[in-house]
């Protein structure tokens, strides 16, 4: 009798040992309303997996994961997810409202809902224009109390990992610093590049077909500037509009410049691929890529960037549309030009 009690022991701690095992992969379910695709995709630099849909928009499938945040796509719309191994999450979301309405359950739940909530919040941030017309003081108190509901949001949910909060908080600082910067970049382009000053100059920058060229050169004209290198995947993507729009302005009141910010070293691919596309206008390559004085002057910081000066070298536009957008020639038509 005693043997088969410690039988029946073994047996039971065995099986209790089995089912403590915890997993090592995350249980991905749920239902999407109006989806976009039939699959789903999770994506990181290091991971990819797709997730077949079901017709009534249901979908499971396992994940085997390292710890962390990840990219979850409905054909064009995206969410973040963070997923750990043994996580059992449940996923609900109508595409029409998807940042609005993505919601979890289950093991996992409440990091994910944080995520939801806070990407909620950036984008009101984002899309909050009043917040940059602001005086200084005011948008001071006002990202205060915009940092503070960050802060609230992250202490308020349960069951976040040490290393997650940490990560969080510099995120925190990182946005609220990004959009104090945003602030004082939108400050500057409307009071120093504000429409109707003397435009910052550029002076003997290297044109592809000979020479020297400063903005001095072109007055008389209207000059549609475009900021731009050879490495820039979007720059290169208004390559073809901006050729429509200089042959349709070709012999009107106005040169289209191209500078290129390219460093010293990457020369001849500006070079090569002004010959190669047979770009137009004028081509120019800026005297210290980043560093010209045009380029800081101007603040930028990203491009492409597209300015409009006119003819007596005046600010029209220090951040005028692309190419690409039917605004341009909406603006040019107003200027009658």
């Amino acid at each position: 009798m005693k043997k088969l009690i410690y039988f029946l022991s073994i047996v039971l701690l065995v099986a209790s040992c089995k089912e403590e095992a915890p997993k090592d992969y995350v249980t991905l379910s749920g239902k999407i309303m109006n989806q976009n695709s039939d699959s789903l995709v999770v994506r990181s630099r290091e991971y990819s997996k797709t997730i077949k849909v079901n017709t009534d928009g249901t979908f499971s499938d396992t994940l085997k994961v390292a710890t962390g945040i990840y990219n979850f796509f409905d054909g064009a719309e995206s969410a973040s997810i963070y997923l750990k191994n043994g996580f059992e999450l449940v996923v609900s979301l109508d595409t029409k409202q998807f940042d609005e309405t993505i919601s979890f359950t289950g093991e996992g739940a409440e990091v994910n809902n944080y995520l939801a909530a806070r990407a909620l919040m950036q984008e009101g941030v984002f899309e909050n224009d009043s917040l940059f017309s602001l005086e200084k003081p005011a948008f001071d108190l006002k990202m205060g109390e915009i940092k503070e509901g960050f802060n609230t949001l992250l202490t308020n949910t349960q069951n976040l990992d040490s290393i997650f909060i940490a990560d969080e908080m510099k995120g925190i600082d990182g946005f609220t610093q990004y959009i104090s910067s945003t602030y004082e970049e939108k400050q500057y382009l409307s009071t120093v590049l504000a429409k109707g000053n003397a435009s910052p100059k550029f002076t003997d920058y290297e044109n592809f077909k000979g020479g020297k060229t400063s903005l001095d050169d072109l007055k008389g004209k209207y000059v549609y500037v475009d900021v731009w290198a050879t490495w820039c995947g979007p720059c290169k993507r208004e390559i073809p509009f901006l050729k429509e729009v200089e042959k349709a302005y070709h012999g009107k009141n106005i040169e289209f410049v191209s500078i290129s910010i390219d460093q010293a070293k990457d020369h001849e691919a500006w070079t090569k691929m002004v010959a190669d596309l047979e770009l137009g206008g004028v081509q120019l390559f800026a005297d210290n890529d980043w560093k010209s004085q045009f380029v800081t002057d101007y603040k930028i910081n990203g491009i492409p960037r597209f300015i409009l000066i006119d003819p007596q070298g005046i600010i029209v536009t220090p951040d005028a549309p692309r190419p690409s957008s039917d605004d341009l020639k909406a603006l040019f038509d107003e200027l009658k030009i």
